[in-house]
């Protein structure tokens, strides 16, 4: 295999606990990235890195390898990401198992789909670049955010900002944030810049908004399943019209 797609699972969340194994419109949070791993037809390993039994139980019922359990140490709030990244690849690598290129799912956003999977390998691997990194368009224009004082007063933010202020929102510059559902790379530059956000050649893969939840407490939870349920029932919906 000369991909690895890693899917960082710990079991340790402060705003949501035990949130990657918690029911999601009818599936453990998880088994939805792990199945659109699988769904993308990828020729790629998919390994759970997780220091949870019970993550570690479902992930191979949903298809997924474990062919380690993440060191505690690795699995605190402050632990790095790349850390994490480096453990699998050394481990895996120690078994026999080298890859070209590695792609980071993050099982917090369950809405990303297999073909955006497919779609951010072709990228990496299309075009001389050295990592993907998955955005999607900002809903409102940075210009008519600011920042508060204790006294809430908005004086200076309205003195600067002004005339951006009277725009229509279509008249000013679009923006990308970071969404957090797909990073990939090729393995040599990741080792080398010890990030996904490297150097140079990095490339944006873009994402719609309805694909781009990125679940950190309840209410994103609830809103993505939301949409999750939604897209379920409008699959259903198009499979008997035309079985």
């Amino acid at each position: 295999m000369s991909v690895l797609i890693l899917i960082p699972a710990r079991k340790g969340s402060k705003r949501l606990p035990g949130k990657n194994s918690r029911p999601f419109a009818g599936m453990p949070l998880i088994a939805w990235t792990i199945k659109a791993a699988l769904s993308s037809n990828l020729e790629a390993d998919v390994v759970v890195s997780t220091d949870s039994e019970k993550i570690a139980e479902l992930s191979k019922e949903y298809g997924a390898l474990i062919p380690f359990i993440r060191p505690e140490e690795l699995a605190a709030d402050t632990s790095p990401g790349i850390d994490v990244i480096n453990h699998a690849l050394d481990t895996l690598n120690r078994k026999g198992k080298a890859y070209k290129y590695i792609i980071l799912l993050q099982p917090t956003s369950p809405l990303r789909q297999s073909w955006h999977v497919t779609e951010a390998l072709n990228m990496l691997q299309e075009n001389s670049i050295r990592s993907v990194i998955s955005v999607t368009k900002v809903s409102h224009p940075i210009e008519w955010t600011l920042e508060l004082s204790q006294s809430n007063s908005m004086d200076s933010f309205i003195d600067e900002q002004l005339p951006l202020l009277k725009n229509r929102s279509q008249e000013l510059q679009e923006r990308y944030r970071i969404n957090g559902a797909i990073y990939a790379a090729r393995v040599d530059d990741l080792i080398k810049e010890q990030s996904f956000y490297m150097s140079s050649g990095v490339m944006a893969y873009k994402m719609e908004k309805q694909y781009s939840v990125d679940i950190d407490d309840i209410d994103d939870f609830k809103y993505a399943e939301n949409l999750m349920l939604l897209s379920l029932k409008e699959e259903m919906t198009e499979e008997e019209l035309c079985p």
